[in-house]
């Protein structure tokens, strides 16, 4: 058997090379003597290859770079996982060249960085609240659930006066490496799940969890002019992150409720105005409701059902508005009931007084008359 050369010199480094040196001569190394750019001597690139890979594996980790710095080849030749097809170890090919393929090998933090970090979900929260108090703008007081470092562990997850201990499959780097030739793929630990540490013993209180789920109460100011469905977001109020990752947010969604008078529709209200018979034929003045409180409003002689007026700045000012919008008033002509004998009288007296005056008061009397236009039909 050919004896190992050193493994410092096969990838041109001092022997107090830094952790980041190590990585930039291996990729160096790599990308010159890979097979698939030695196409003309494939077979020794990729003896080569493999011997940059193992010499990789051993001076990337701080505990075979130890071993091997004490006794040589002899103290990691026992224990080495980076040669064989389909073993788990913790450097490699994915390490050196994480910064191009981070995305495809996990993209996590890594052997060196530790277990990797994950950032917490984003929590919801509806929130009803009256077209007065969208309009207007309000602050308020939520209770949502949380997330509580346990009081029996400390957090810990282990049950007191025990401790977590270091896995055995990832050496407590929370990732592994399946070595697939000449790649090597990063996931997620599947015997600690990415926390680098097994609790043997878990915490009763909170059954391994290290947490406690209480809730909590958060105050929040609804801005004037929100509209329904908008969202509010709460920086690092939703669940915790995992190894130390950032918390998630919360976000207050809001929905208005319907309003016996109003419709919403963006900074604008609509309404329904009804008005009596008489009211619409004479004409006269009236009080119309707005948010800000009632209006007199003149309604013009003759008005008919579906007319509709605009109030100008009766509206809402939306959030991002500079303006308010308006109130559109639809008209709806009350028909009488439950008339006594003398107002039926005096209708009837009305309806014939009209009729005699040939379609003179019929609001469409500059055209023909819908009776006229009924009765050319059936001709």
């Amino acid at each position: 058997m050919a004896t190992k050369r050193d493994y410092y010199e096969v990838l041109g480094i001092a022997k107090g090379a830094t952790e980041d040196e190590i990585k930039k001569a291996y990729r160096k190394m790599a990308m010159k003597h890979h097979p698939d750019r030695n196409p003309d001597n494939k077979k020794a690139a990729e003896e080569k290859f493999k011997e940059i890979n193992e010499a990789n594996d051993v001076l990337s980790d701080s505990q075979k770079r130890e071993a091997y710095d004490r006794y040589g080849h002899a103290g990691v030749d026992g224990g080495m996982g980076g040669g064989g097809a389909g073993g788990f170890h913790a450097g490699g090919f994915a390490d050196a060249f994480g910064d191009i393929f981070g995305d495809i090998f996990g993209g996590g933090r890594g052997r060196s960085g530790g277990p990797q970090m994950y950032r917490g979900a984003d929590l919801r929260y509806n929130l009803e609240i009256s077209l007065e108090q969208a309009a207007n703008g309000f602050d308020t007081t939520i209770r949502v659930p949380s997330w509580d470092n346990c009081d029996a562990c400390h957090g810990s997850g282990a049950k007191p006066g025990t401790s977590p201990v270091t896995c055995t499959t990832c050496n407590g780097h929370g990732q592994v490496r399946m070595q697939q030739g000449f790649f090597s793929i990063q996931q997620t630990c599947p015997t600690c799940q990415g926390k680098g540490q097994i609790i043997t013993e878990p915490c009763p209180a909170c059954s391994g969890a290290g947490k406690i789920k209480r809730n909590k109460t958060l105050e929040v100011k609804i801005p004037a002019g929100i509209d329904d469905g908008m969202r509010i977001r709460s920086s690092g109020n939703g669940e915790p992150g995992q190894n130390g990752g950032p918390p998630g947010d919360l976000y207050v969604e809001v929905h208005i409720k319907p309003h016996p008078i109003f419709q919403r529709d963006g900074d604008d209200l609509h309404c329904e105005m009804p008005i009596s018979f008489a009211k619409a034929a004479l004409g006269g003045d009236i009080e119309v409701p707005t948010l800000g409180g009632k209006v007199a409003f003149t309604v013009p002689e003759g008005t008919q059902t579906g007319k509709v007026f605009r109030l100008r700045g009766k509206g809402i000012k939306g959030v991002r508005s500079n303006h308010l919008g308006d109130l559109f008033c639809h008209v709806s002509v009350e028909t009488p009931i439950k008339l006594t004998d003398r107002q039926k009288e005096l209708l009837q007296e009305l309806e014939t007084l009209m009729q005699e005056g040939e379609g003179r008061h019929s609001p469409n009397s500059g055209s023909k008359s819908w009776k006229s236009r009924v009765k050319e039909f059936f001709e």
